[in-house]
């Protein structure tokens, strides 16, 4: 197998960051709540990778102390999910994926703190980039703070999660940790239920999806769940760390772009918040590149040191 990345490596990369920009879109075409969205999908994932786990006959066997860490990083991605959902339900998919730009910014910070290292001034002014892009949102969506929050929110778990799994994917493979964090996910749902229908669901669960809103959960379990991330872990073997999380935070962009040709009126906002929005963006798209030059140069420093 070649480890030389191809055009056509490129061009399916840009496709998988498009899948992931479609979810938001997905949630909002979906007519049952966000918890019951969560639910379907991580069922639906966790069915089609057992079912693949069952047909290669591969096993599934972690350590009770290890499968524990996994399912509660499971419940993380169920709430982060949970929230991304209910975001875009309370505003439009393009606020939320506004919101959903400040990952990376979020990773900035929470990554030095679970490896107890300092952060570093230049992620300190990007995080201030995206709190003014966030500030500016907020003053011209005002009607869409609520969303913007739960967005906000989102990413932050994001984050969490992305950070855990950095360390967890060094002793498990990706798709043992995909199928129980899913099954976690899944669970969390179901233990968040009664929860949900007490204090949030007016009109109680709604757990019967009708028409179309089967295939469009199917696309979620399925598409933007399972083959997405069996791709992305493919091309991650020859395409560099630093060209895939440039490439992934274009999800925003794609999202927002499918969310106007889908939705149209709704989804047209204020040029505030295109500003706002261009404002995280361009923060986000500026980390990966300063860390790349920033690898290079102490790389090049060692040299000169040998």
């Amino acid at each position: 197998m070649s480890t030389e990345a191809s055009v056509k490596d490129y061009l399916l990369l840009h496709f998988i960051v498009l899948i992931w920009g479609f979810t938001a879109i997905l949630g909002l075409l979906i007519s049952i709540p966000s918890l019951e969205v969560v639910f379907y999908r991580t069922l639906i994932a966790s069915l089609l990778l057992g079912f693949l786990f069952l047909v290669k006959k591969k096993s599934i066997r972690v350590s009770r102390s290890e499968l524990i860490k996994i399912i509660g990083t499971g419940f993380i991605i169920s709430l982060h999910w949970i929230l991304f959902f209910w975001a875009a339900r309370v505003s439009t998919a393009s606020v939320c994926l506004a919101g959903m730009a400040t990952t990376s910014l979020w990773t900035a910070f929470v990554e030095p703190l679970a490896n107890r290292s300092k952060v570093k001034p230049f992620e300190i002014f990007l995080g201030l980039m995206v709190i003014s892009g966030l500030y500016v949102i907020f003053r011209f969506e005002l009607n869409y703070w609520l969303g913007l929050l739960m967005a906000v929110g989102s990413a932050f778990l994001s984050a969490v999660f992305t950070v855990i799994n950095g360390r967890l994917t060094k002793r498990h493979s990706p798709y043992i940790l995909t199928l129980y964090e899913m099954m976690g996910a899944c669970l969390f749902a179901v233990i968040l239920m009664p929860i949900y229908a007490i204090f949030f669901a007016e009109n109680g669960l709604n757990l019967m999806p009708v028409g179309l809103d089967w295939l469009w959960l199917f696309l979620l379990g399925g598409v933007c769940t399972v083959y997405a991330f069996s791709v992305s872990v493919e091309l991650m073997r020859r395409i560099t760390a630093f060209a895939v999380n440039l490439t992934i935070n274009l999800e925003p962009v794609y999202g927002i772009v499918l969310a106007v040709l889908i939705f149209g009126d709704k989804e047209q906002m204020s040029g505030g918040f295109y500003i706002g929005t261009l404002i995280i963006l361009i923060s986000v798209l500026i980390y990966p590149v300063y860390n790349y030059y920033q690898r290079r140069k102490a790389k090049g420093n060692n040299l000169l040191r040998a």
